[in-house]
């Protein structure tokens, strides 16, 4: 069969992309679930879109492909390309283009028999399409807005739904498409764009979320419905994806990674989780909705007000407490208000002109940790809820203590 860089199944070319080129750095012998053969297609494919940005090193175990770009000269996600390259049948194309040759504006508008009539003049019977076929097609387009019905009678009448001049809004457009979930559609729309330069510069460059996109708008379908879904969940450690039914709540995305959530109530435990979009596939959405939906986002509101990062419970009342103090010289001023301005869940509270305290009851001590750290220089005294935390912060200070030979730190460190 002929190589062809059109996809049939993106979810196959999800899986390509997010295993060898966003985590994976594998080699071509280390991937074992398909053949050589599926491999390397695979791999045309996707250097057919992204030939620019693809690096390799070699190592001992072999060739190992990567993605390498460079955010200060990259304006446009380029992997928004892989959306692009959907496959249809000729039947497909065919029909689209004969429906919008007949009705080549607005002004024009036919009955369901007169484009069936249009349509085999206009192919001259090189290939035809039956009233069922034709119909659902219409109603598709319709359901997407891109045809439009007005009754005359007992007759439908199908015309072209008028275009929106969008010419203005181009720089709207490049940035919506490059930091908006599902931004793809601002892709497509920028494709329609005479050609200017973007505008868009960013210091953290976020593009993986761009593979996920399918999954995205499925969910925000789901969430604004009401509806249960089924998914199938994978991760890091879980090598066969499990099955499972959600009501889905919210998408929580991170400014500092990039990275998309998933909040959901798994009806079945009686819990919240989390669940990350790139290790979620197969989405459905159910007929049933969900009766306690309203309540269920009301609880999740409250327990955002414990939540640093994506762990969540239904109780608010089974949370950790954590403080810690800093010192800040007199000049200073500035770190207190990067305090103030990051403290998300928590509070902050002013102990003389030189101390401050930080106090927050939070889900997961450990997703704060990171954070806390970036202050190591100024903090005085830490105490968490979970002294086993408390005691391994503790103890990795005094390691960096030692590493760098200072003997335990100046008189204000951490003791």
């Amino acid at each position: 069969m002929a190589y062809s860089e059109l996809i049939k199944n993106f979810e196959k070319i999800r899986a390509y992309m997010r295993e060898f080129y966003v985590y994976g750095f594998r080699s071509r012998t280390e991937f074992a679930s398909k053949s050589t053969r599926s491999y390397d297609d695979e791999r045309r494919r996707i250097e057919s879109w992204l030939g620019d940005y693809m690096r390799f090193t070699q190592t001992a175990e072999g060739k190992n492909v990567f993605l390498s770009v460079d955010s200060r000269t990259t304006k446009h996600n380029p992997l928004y390309k892989a959306l692009k390259a959907k496959s249809f049948t000729d039947g497909d194309i065919t029909l689209h283009f004969a429906i919008f040759d007949l009705l080549s504006s607005p002004e024009i508008e036919m009955t369901l028999g007169e484009l069936i009539d249009g349509i085999d003049r206009l192919l001259c019977s090189a290939i035809s399409f039956d009233e069922s076929t034709l119909r659902k097609k219409l109603k598709e387009y319709t359901e997407e807005g891109i045809i439009q019905t007005r009754k005359q009678g007992r007759k439908v009448l199908y015309s072209r739904s008028c275009d929106t001049d969008i010419s203005s809004l181009s720089d709207v457009i490049d940035f919506s498409s490059e930091v908006l979930p599902c931004g793809v559609i601002g892709s497509f729309l920028s494709d329609k764009l005479e050609k200017h330069e973007s505008l868009s510069s960013f210091k953290h460059h976020y593009i993986t979320h761009a593979i996920d996109s399918d999954i995205t708008a499925t969910l925000f379908d789901a969430i604004s419905s009401r509806r249960y879904i089924t998914i199938k969940n994978a991760g890091k450690n879980v090598p066969e994806a499990r099955t499972i039914r959600l009501v889905p709540l919210k998408i929580l995305i991170s400014v500092q990674n990039g990275r998309q959530n998933l909040i959901a109530y798994h009806e079945k435990a009686n819990r919240l989780n989390s669940y990350r979009l790139d290790y979620i596939s197969d989405v459905k959405i159910e007929e049933q909705v969900c009766e306690r939906f309203d309540l269920l986002r009301k609880r999740l509101a409250k327990a955002e007000a414990h939540m640093w990062g994506v762990n969540c419970r239904l109780n608010p009342r089974h949370t950790e407490h954590v403080e810690f103090d800093i010192r800040i010289n007199g000049d200073e001023q500035f770190i207190v208000n990067r305090l103030e301005r990051e403290k998300r869940c928590g509070r902050v509270e002013k102990l003389d002109d030189f101390n401050y305290r930080y106090v927050a009851d939070v889900f997961d001590i450990n997703e704060m940790i990171p954070w806390i750290r970036t202050f190591i220089c100024r903090i005085t005294r830490v105490s968490f809820s979970d002294r086993r935390l408390e005691k391994k912060f503790i103890k990795d200070i005094k390691k960096m203590y030692d590493m760098y030979d200072v003997g335990g730190g100046d008189e204000n460190a951490v003791q």
